[in-house]
């Protein structure tokens, strides 16, 4: 009978509207919650059979929720150094808990700060996954969460970093009065005084402080030699040569155009390469860059007439004090900033993309995981393959228009009065059935 369906019709629109309400609900109560994505209500029919040329059974109606998950919402500013957004595509990865045992999860809340432990989680409790940095700055991107670690930068206090670069500015004065038969190595021997001499601290890997002297001589119009010497009983040697009794390091010569800047050659090469050297206290070995300014430049040393002095001078390394602070750079990389003013890179944070965002599972506390409709996810740096970048001291807003959801509730309020309207019509028609019995 047409009337029976007309009445399942009307409580299918009935539940329809009441979780399309849901969502409504949902979306208007989380309009300030950082990341969140709404949910739009989608309406179906239902076919219940029949045709036009037959007596018509109502189908219904039933209301399915599609996530508006690859909808972006509007950046913020913040005053937290810790807070991030993404804009563009993807998600940051995170985990339920610090150890292994936690579940992997996808969000867009980057609203982290440092927890007691010294972990970054955010307000719903994740922890922030990251590739950890080598002390080159380098990273093993495989492509699974296992290369992932949670990011704890005070697990640096008290740690020790080495050297892995030195960059002098200095002036050799031009004025000096050349060496005649200068070699090799006399100014290590003790056979020719320097010039001018400046001496610097390096670390290796246990913390431990070496002391590294760039003595310099004129030898010529434009010309000056150049040695590194070391305490041979701290160094035992150099890019695998052993260092001599006289402590020499390295030698080089050093050469200068007319206007005073630095002459490389032609193709230009560095001064002194790179010196890998080994500590008789055996702390690992690490390669030192030099960076004595570049060619025809005054970014390094230079040679005019006056009186020989060190500009200044950049050794990275030493023992890590207290972190006082964390900040992210807009391209993921998270630094640890100490007490002393110094910093260091510790992780680099990727960027998971899905090739069905909006088909994610939602689970608690703004956050999602992999299902059959979303895809497996890929990671990459932000801003490559597809995924969006990183903005530091910024937060994503919900993408919820409340504009739009006061209306909807309206819609949504309407159509359930409209439903129960049915039901109470079709309720009226079935007593004027029953009454023809009388």
């Amino acid at each position: 009978m047409s009337l029976y369906s007309a009445l399942y019709a009307g409580v299918s629109g009935l539940s329809a509207q009441s979780s399309a309400m849901a969502t409504v609900a949902d979306n208007i109560t989380n309009v300030n919650t950082v990341g969140y994505k709404g949910t739009s209500a989608q309406f179906e029919s239902l076919v219940n059979g029949g045709s036009v040329s037959s007596t018509y059974s109502a189908g219904g109606v039933t209301a399915t929720a599609k996530s508006l998950i690859s909808k972006q919402g509007l950046l913020q500013a913040s005053s937290s150094l810790t807070d991030i957004a993404i804009d563009g595509a993807g998600f940051f990865v995170v985990r339920s808990s610090a150890d292994a045992s936690g579940a992997t999860a996808f969000t867009r809340a980057g609203s982290f700060t440092t927890d007691s432990s010294g972990y970054l989680r955010n307000t719903s409790g994740y922890y922030l996954m990251g590739w950890p940095l080598d002390t080159q700055g380098n990273y093993a991107n495989n492509g699974a969460i296992s290369s992932l670690e949670p990011i704890r930068p005070t697990a640096l206090t008290g740690a020790a970093a080495p050297t892995t670069s030195i960059e002098l500015r200095a002036n050799l004065d031009s004025t000096s009065e050349a060496v005649a038969d200068y070699d090799a190595g006399d100014m290590s021997s003790g056979d020719v005084d320097p010039q001018f001499s400046r001496s610097v601290e390096i670390y290796d890997s246990q913390g431990t402080a070496h002391t590294l002297t760039f003595n310099f001589v004129k030898t010529g119009a434009n010309q000056w030699a150049a040695e590194i010497t070391g305490d041979p009983t701290d160094i035992s040697s150099v890019n695998g040569d052993p260092v001599g009794a006289n402590g020499m390091i390295a030698s080089t010569t050093v050469s200068f155009n007319a206007d005073g800047s630095l002459d490389l050659g032609t193709p230009a090469t560095a001064l002194f390469g790179s010196l890998q050297l080994e500590y008789n206290n055996g702390a690992a070995a690490m390669p030192i860059s030099l960076d004595l300014g570049g060619n025809a430049g005054l970014d390094g040393l230079t040679q005019f007439g006056s009186t020989s002095a060190l500009l200044s001078s950049t050794v990275d390394g030493g023992m890590l004090g207290t972190v006082a602070s964390v900040k992210i750079s807009d391209t993921g990389v998270v630094s640890a900033v100490f007490d002393d003013g110094t910093s260091r890179a510790i992780y680099q944070l990727p960027i998971a993309t899905f090739q069905n965002p909006d088909g994610l599972t939602r689970i608690g506390g703004n956050a999602y995981i992999v299902s059959e409709d979303s895809g497996n996810f890929a990671l990459n740096e932000p801003g490559t393959v597809g995924g969006g970048k990183i903005s530091a001291s910024m937060l994503e807003a919900s993408n919820v228009d409340l504009a739009s959801e006061f209306s909807n509730m309206i819609l949504f309020q309407r159509a359930y009065s409209a439903s129960s309207k049915i039901i109470t019509t079709v309720d009226d028609m079935l007593q004027e059935v029953s009454n023809l019995k009388r």
